[in-house]
């Protein structure tokens, strides 16, 4: 805002006020006891003046009719916080749902102060993650971003760290970096819950259980992996779990990839879907008339997912809310910025298992 502009209005003045006509810079200097360059530098957001100082010119400027208060504190507040949220693109409609959240949600964010916006970049390619990481790192005041395990990223989050700017693993954490804060499940807990679902599920059938990543590269679908491995062999040694197999989180490998395991292991009796796109595991189900006699365990409550819920093809969504995630980032970020606890007001991310029977 130009206030040298405002010199020259002439809306009418109150009772006891100077008109806002004849409020001059140097009116409101002499009545602050402040230069007129320290004024200057105020009104326009200029750094190298006490938080006493503007704040004193502030009432000045509002009590003699420079500007309606109102105007004065909206001009002089600090510009929005710019955070970026990079997420893998392809067809993980968990993922998209929660990009739309991001994109959808700037007016419910303005007591904030912030101003969000999301990116698709390459999936599963650790380079161009750590190149989209630095690019946006020039702009941006903080990045949210699901991470993959490399040494790419990890060096990319710390030149970020080193230059100021904030990181926020969302979803899939990284290891030794100097990342802010990590949002997402306790993905350990998660592939418990996910491998005793599937056991109780399945009963004293005898058959194999089989497990579909979107990558191991995401330390989150490695955690996942891990735990339900350890809980198969604590409470269902019997049973036994073939190798895991990897669908980049994309609705059409994941339909080869089970293809390939219904017909490389008739006796299949489970599947876990650890990523995303678990509509592709369902159509090849459904194409082999296994959707009702094999136990189908996924993660992510989305359109498609309550779908196979209704329809029995699926058995169980562990899932979080992408709202929730959203809100803690940025609330981490706002934290940071205000020099406050870094996770005061942020809630533990929950997951909850959505059966038929009970889903929102």
């Amino acid at each position: 805002m130009d206030f040298d502009k405002l010199e020259t209005m002439n809306p009418r003045g109150s009772p006891g006020q100077r008109s806002p006509a004849r409020a001059r810079v140097v009116d409101i200097a002499r009545e602050a006891g402040v230069s007129t360059a320290t004024v200057d530098r105020v009104l326009n957001r200029r750094p190298g003046v006490r938080e006493i100082t503007v704040q004193q010119v502030l009432k000045v400027a509002a009590r003699i009719g420079y500007l309606p208060e109102e105007d004065l504190y909206a001009a002089v507040q600090p510009p929005a916080l710019k955070l970026r949220f990079l997420l893998p693109a392809g067809t993980n409609r968990f993922i998209r749902m929660l990009g739309d959240t991001i994109s959808y949600s700037q007016d419910h964010l303005s007591p904030f102060n912030v101003k969000c916006r999301c990116e698709f970049i390459e999936g599963f390619n650790p380079k161009a993650l750590a190149e989209s990481l630095l690019q946006h790192g020039k702009r941006a005041d903080g990045i949210a971003f699901m991470a993959l395990e490399h040494p790419a990223v990890r060096e990319a989050v710390n030149t970020l760290a080193a230059r100021g700017v904030p990181t926020i693993t969302l979803i899939s954490d990284l290891s030794a970096c100097n990342r802010a804060a990590y949002v997402g499940l306790d993905n350990r807990a998660a592939g418990r819950t996910a491998g005793y679902l599937l056991g109780r599920f399945i009963g004293p059938r005898a058959g194999k259980v089989a497990m579909i990543a979107g990558s191991l590269s995401y330390r989150a679908h490695e955690e996942r992996e891990v735990a339900f491995l350890h809980i198969f062999e604590e409470m269902f040694p019997a049973m036994q779990v073939v190798g895991l197999r990897e669908g980049q989180d994309d609705a059409n490998k994941n339909y080869q990839q089970t293809r390939a395991l219904l017909k490389q292991h008739p006796d299949l009796v489970g599947i876990y879907n650890i990523g995303g796109a678990s509509d592709g595991v369902a159509r090849a189900l459904k194409e082999a008339g296994r959707e009702h006699k094999v136990v189908f365990v996924g993660h992510g409550l989305t359109p498609d997912t309550r779908a196979l819920l209704i329809d029995g093809t699926m058995d169980a969504v562990i899932t979080q809310s992408p709202q929730s995630a959203m809100m803690s980032c940025v609330r981490i970020f706002t934290n940071l910025r205000d020099q406050r606890p870094l996770m005061a007001g942020v809630e533990a991310v929950r997951s909850t298992v959505v059966l038929r029977e009970n889903m929102p």
